[in-house]
């Protein structure tokens, strides 16, 4: 079952990987075509702005997601290390519940805003809910809340070769 778990969550950070990557490649087309429309054409387009905003908070909620598994997020590793051994494991238990408490709050109240909101549309982009716009906010607390799970039962993960694909490995030198 660990393996299965780790498998799946393996799966699920590089799709957040991914979804994030491909929401700032998309934006750095958008803006442009904005910028060209607006300045050159003398037509601006309504939608690269909505668009753009959009993809910002995808990245935002689901990189965020990726980067606390990955460990990579702003921590307050500064104040922990410089406490006592004894102290770090029940410091960090307590940091990660804290984590979990935040990711269920943006699933509960970010569902809650995109029912409250779904029936409303955005003036650029009046086929898109407005509720719509708002999906990363709690998707991206579920995907949170999976990750300090993980981290709380199989501990931090961090390590594993699909998080440090692009970190240097040392290579024994008889290996040569």
């Amino acid at each position: 079952m660990k393996q299965l778990t780790l498998r799946f969550n393996d799966q699920l950070y590089l799709a957040c990987i991914w979804i994030a990557g491909l929401s700032i490649f998309v934006m750095t087309l958008i803006i442009p075509w904005g910028i060209f429309t607006r300045y050159v054409l003398g037509t601006g387009s309504q939608w690269p702005e909505p668009i753009a905003i959009l993809l910002m908070v995808v990245f935002t909620f689901f990189g965020a997601a990726a980067g606390y598994r990955a460990q990579a997020h702003i921590s307050v590793a500064m104040v922990t290390d410089r406490l006592p051994a004894a102290i770090r494991p029940p410091l960090a238990w307590c940091m990660n519940v804290l984590m979990l408490l935040i990711a269920l709050f943006m699933v509960w109240y970010g569902a809650k805003l995109c029912m409250g909101t779904w029936h409303q549309s955005i003036g650029q982009l009046p086929w898109m809910p407005v509720g719509a716009t708002y999906l990363p906010v709690p998707l991206g607390g579920v995907i949170t809340a999976l990750f300090v799970l993980e981290n709380l039962i199989l501990g931090q993960q961090h390590h594993r070769d699909v998080v440090t694909y692009d970190h240097e490995k040392n290579i024994e030198p008889e290996a040569l």
